[in-house]
């Protein structure tokens, strides 16, 4: 199953998403023959990545067929049934996070149980079975409260703030059928951090410094490396919590936890087992990017240091426009490249719609709230919101 060509390892990635578009440039690099396997010829990994094979991640014949030229199968994303994961191991496919771990981040009603085992704080929560679950719970935090699915929710969706009990019950009718849900308290957080770390096949782990995420309407639209003022103490914590979860749970490619800052202490949101958008920052501001770390760790190879290439980082991710001229970035690109030489744009070749992720720019310089506004301003010029 290795290169014919170089004798490399070849390394199988499911799905054909912009994660999976990065980890290429960064296999391009490294001389590893990265294979994908895509929904569509028009993803966006499918665009740049001569190896792409279309299938669905939902068959299990599909993935047993694109594994089988593979040395080595790794995820875009989460969403493989676990059941065929378990096959593909079985049938001695190495698969990379494997199936003891994805579990915790395909079901976040696993996650909150195995993190709340493992003592790493976390927001109050329960599971709902019944509208007097909800109800009580919120009498007893107070409201609103955060009513979230177990399953398939990302960037706000699955997720829902009920105000009363009134609302909780309405709510709760409506979105029973489609699956668990679960409730936490609603938390008075300062911000939102991530700490990304690295673990590899042999067991070798490294983290990245500890960043600040903004999020906008539940999606995440900057990036602050490292996070400005971060307590040292708490950025060690949250280094710790992520080395910590990732060895119990033997994870193996980089994984992101998603903290609160509440108070002068930490609490865990999410969990992802794949790179992620809160270190897109990498490819530009550390020794080596989440893309090439991953790609490093699925194969056992030995891990690339992690600190910071410049003082500090700032991302701004690029979100569809909704306005009529909103497709038009052949015309607002080069105004980009033109006003700020110095910033690094990343698009993602996905088409234009209204809230869809189509890129990020980054900006690597001495002074973050610098580097934050040449961002911010890159990233709404590109969606159309300056002229």
């Amino acid at each position: 199953m290795t290169d014919p060509i170089t004798g490399l390892p070849v390394v199988g990635i499911v799905g054909g998403g912009q994660l999976a578009r990065m980890t290429q440039q960064a296999a391009i690099a490294l001389g590893v023959r990265l294979r994908v396997l895509a929904d569509t010829a028009h993803d966006s990994a499918a665009l740049v990545t001569p190896f792409t094979s279309v299938g669905s991640h939902r068959s299990y014949e599909d993935l047993a067929a694109f594994a089988a030229g593979c040395d080595v199968l790794t995820f875009d994303h989460e969403h493989v049934p676990l059941e065929h994961l378990l096959r593909l191991v079985a049938a001695g496919v190495v698969v990379r996070p494997g199936p003891n771990a994805l579990p915790f981040v395909q079901d976040k009603i696993r996650m909150r149980e195995r993190l709340g085992a493992l003592g790493v704080p976390v927001p109050a929560w329960t599971v709902v079975g019944q509208p007097a679950d909800l109800t009580t719970f919120g009498a007893e935090h107070g409201w609103p409260v955060v009513v979230k699915t177990a399953t398939g929710g990302y960037d706000g969706k699955g997720v829902w703030f009920p105000a009363s009990a009134e609302e909780a019950t309405t709510l709760l009718a409506r979105i029973a059928a489609g699956g668990k849900v679960y409730v936490e308290e609603r938390v008075d957080f300062q911000r939102e951090l991530s700490a990304l770390v690295a673990r590899s096949a042999t067991g070798e782990m490294r983290v990245w410094p500890v960043v600040e995420t903004v999020q906008t309407n539940g999606v995440c639209t900057e990036v602050l490396a490292p996070a400005p003022g971060l307590d040292a103490r708490l950025a060690a914590e949250a280094q710790t919590i992520a080395n910590s979860v990732a060895e119990d749970l033997d994870v193996v490619g980089v994984m992101a936890v998603e903290l609160f800052e509440v108070g002068g202490r930490l609490l865990v949101n999410e969990l992802a087992m794949r790179p992620h958008n809160s270190g897109h920052w990498t490819i530009e501001g550390a020794r080596t990017s989440q893309f090439e770390q991953h790609l490093r760790a699925v194969l056992g190879w030995p891990l690339g240091e992690t600190s910071l290439a410049g003082r500090a980082t700032a991302m701004a991710n690029v979100l569809g426009g909704s306005g009529p001229d909103a497709d038009n970035l052949a015309c607002r690109l080069p105004q980009v490249l033109a006003l700020d030489p110095g910033a690094h744009v990343h698009l993602y070749g996905k088409g234009v719609r209204a809230g869809r992720k189509i890129g990020h720019i980054c900006v690597v310089g001495d002074d973050i709230a610098a580097n934050r506004r040449r961002a911010r301003t890159a990233a709404d010029l590109l969606q159309g919101e300056t002229q």
